[in-house]
């Protein structure tokens, strides 16, 4: 399922299979995250920031920047909260198949 530089882009029918693997683990975490009872700082930043990859995955394949960048948000929000850190990984191993984002 890994895509190397050089490779065909994996789909299943007509989706890519990253988009789904992204789409299933951002939905997993928000569901963690809103079961959650704590409240901690930066919750809503978390929350705005897994909603904003949940509608990237609505509309075709997303951009590796913004997926990066999205990820430290994410990390960097609830990176402490243990409970989430199962699901964090799995976002993470998600945005790992897009591949590295493009150096500048």
């Amino acid at each position: 399922m890994l895509r190397s530089l050089g490779q065909r882009q994996v789909t299943v029918g007509d989706e890519d299979v990253r988009v789904a693997a992204l789409r299933t683990a951002v939905s997993r975490l928000r569901r963690q995250l809103a079961l959650l009872p704590a409240d901690f700082p930066d919750r809503t930043i978390a929350e705005d920031e897994l909603a904003d990859l949940a509608a990237m995955t609505s509309h075709g394949v997303p951009e590796v920047a913004r997926l990066h960048r999205a990820l430290l948000l994410i990390a960097g929000a609830i990176g402490s909260v243990s409970a989430l850190s199962r699901g964090l990984t799995e976002v993470r191993h998600a945005v790992e198949l897009f591949g590295d984002p493009p150096r500048r």
